[in-house]
């Protein structure tokens, strides 16, 4: 009978064998977990925006509500209609806020705060599909009557199709990076691995300026908006050939 210790010998020599015809029989270990190197590629590009949005309104004053309504309804009226004589499309002008608030006075002697008045007010948000004419517009409405004009803002409205420009410059740049690390380290590149968007492609720059009435002609810049893209990439990578 074999002593315990012999036992277990031989017990550990069996493993090891297994073990060894296991390696011999299956790609190394390394194989499952390929070496790889990962970048980030980078790319922007810009474009005039061909379109422009405006809110405009109008905001009245009077001794009663009815007062101040009547008069606001037929000051917005008139913006409406210069509106649509300027050529702006019914679907291009929307409703964006409406309001009718209690003005107060202050009484001295007793401290009390007395309903005095009432202003109405009512904004619309006004798109312009030809940015060469948002100044011109901008002198209608003001003509009209509309006497609060501001947040002007620009945009493009193709911006996917920048976008999609913008991934295929920012996978070129990744790749370059990727070839310069390769050189570096003696290897080559082989097949990408992974690809993935770093984060939701945002503006760098939005053409903006606020307006305000003003005898003059109204003076808009338009500006260029900017849009940039991230990717990251990982390459596996390869001995360098002899």
């Amino acid at each position: 009978m074999k002593k315990p210790a012999a036992v277990f010998t031989s017990l550990v020599g069996s493993l090891a064998a297994v073990f060894a015809a296991t390696l011999l029989a299956s790609p190394a270990l390394a194989d499952d977990f390929p070496s790889a190197i990962s970048v980030s590629g980078e790319a922007t590009v810009s474009a005039a925006p061909d379109l422009a949005q405006i809110d405009a309104g109008v905001a009245n004053d009077a001794k009663t509500a009815k007062e101040a309504s009547d008069a606001n309804n037929a000051a917005m009226g008139k913006v409406l209609l210069a509106l649509k004589g300027a050529g702006i499309a019914e679907k291009d002008y929307q409703t964006s806020r409406l309001s009718l608030q209690p003005q107060y006075g202050q009484n001295k002697s007793t401290g009390a705060s007395p309903v005095v008045g009432f202003r109405a007010s009512n904004r619309v948000t006004v798109k312009i599909r030809d940015v060469t004419k948002v100044a011109g517009i901008i002198d209608t409405l003001v003509g009209a009557g509309a006497n609060d004009i501001g947040n002007i803002s620009f945009e493009v409205t193709q911006a996917s199709k920048l976008l999609d420009d913008a991934r295929e410059q920012a996978v070129a740049d990744a790749r370059r990076k990727a070839e310069i690390y390769a050189r570096a380290t003696g290897v080559t590149l082989g097949a990408p691995l992974s690809v993935s968007e770093g984060s939701a492609p945002m503006p760098l720059f939005k053409g903006r300026m606020a307006a305000a009435p003003m005898a003059a002609p109204a003076a808009v810049a338009p500006g260029e908006e900017t849009l940039s893209v991230t990717v990251n990439v990982s390459w596996a990578i390869k001995p360098k050939e002899q």
